[in-house]
């Protein structure tokens, strides 16, 4: 007789939790179509609201996750992005290529915040897992470029490496590379994916930054240069009045 009280209970909860269960994933579809709703027509601050909606109902939602990225990434916010993107790999278990998608846009965001190094460890690995994904290939190129081009205007002096250190902390938002939001079968309403730069365009947004920082450093060698001359007189001064 217990046996079958016991067996009817966990009928009467099973039966409980299911509608509950299928009720949220209703509310987490529900939130992600809002969302990208509000992402196609670029508001971009209110899609995010609902893919974080979305994600307080299922944190374990990839769709919500990598939107939800996409969208803070879209209003600049490079950290809160990149915490999205690695939370959606870290789900991603099955399918390389939209695991390569995210690691791409960490790049992204990482040449955003002129983090270089950690720019190109993201395209590498995007391109383990994607090695057709031409776009991860350029930037890494470029960055590549960008950063042996700084190694090479050093060369060894003291002044110039301070100053390249300063200008990487200076300098903050350039105009955005070439992103991957790649069209992904679980993602059934996804919203509609920015249009791709061409190649033209993108090398010349990327040429556009290493000439802000030329002009950056020359800046700032020209501030030092004066600094060190303002140095000398007052040390001319000091000795003749000695």
């Amino acid at each position: 007789m217990k046996v079958s009280i016991k067996r009817y209970l966990l009928c009467f909860l099973a039966g409980m939790i299911l509608p509950v269960a299928v009720s949220a994933q209703k509310d987490v579809r529900k939130n992600i179509r809002k969302g990208n709703k509000e992402y196609r027509q670029e508001k971009f601050s209110d899609a995010a609201r609902f893919y974080e909606n979305a994600v307080e109902e299922n944190a374990a939602s990839k769709e919500a996750n990598f939107n939800l990225g996409n969208a803070l990434y879209r209003q600049k916010e490079w950290d809160q992005a990149i915490e999205k993107y690695n939370h959606y790999i870290s789900l991603e278990q099955e399918k390389p290529l939209e695991a390569s998608a995210a690691w791409h846009n960490i790049g992204n965001a990482m040449l955003q915040k002129k983090e270089l190094q950690g720019s190109i460890e993201a395209y590498k690995m995007a391109l383990r897992l994607n090695p057709g994904d031409d776009e991860a290939r350029y930037n890494l190129a470029v960055v590549q470029k960008m950063i042996q081009d700084q190694e090479d205007q050093g060369g060894g002096n003291q002044d110039q490496q301070e100053d390249q250190q300063e200008q990487q902390q200076e300098q903050q938002q350039q105009e955005q590379p070439r992103q991957n939001e790649q069209d992904r079968e679980q993602r059934a309403e996804q919203p509609e994916q920015p249009e791709q730069m061409s190649s033209d365009n993108a090398r010349q947004l990327l040429q556009a930054i290493e000439q802000d920082e030329r002009e950056t450093q020359e800046k700032v060698q020209q501030i030092r240069a004066k600094e060190r001359e303002e140095r000398a007189e007052n040390n001319r001064r000091n000795n003749k009045n000695w």
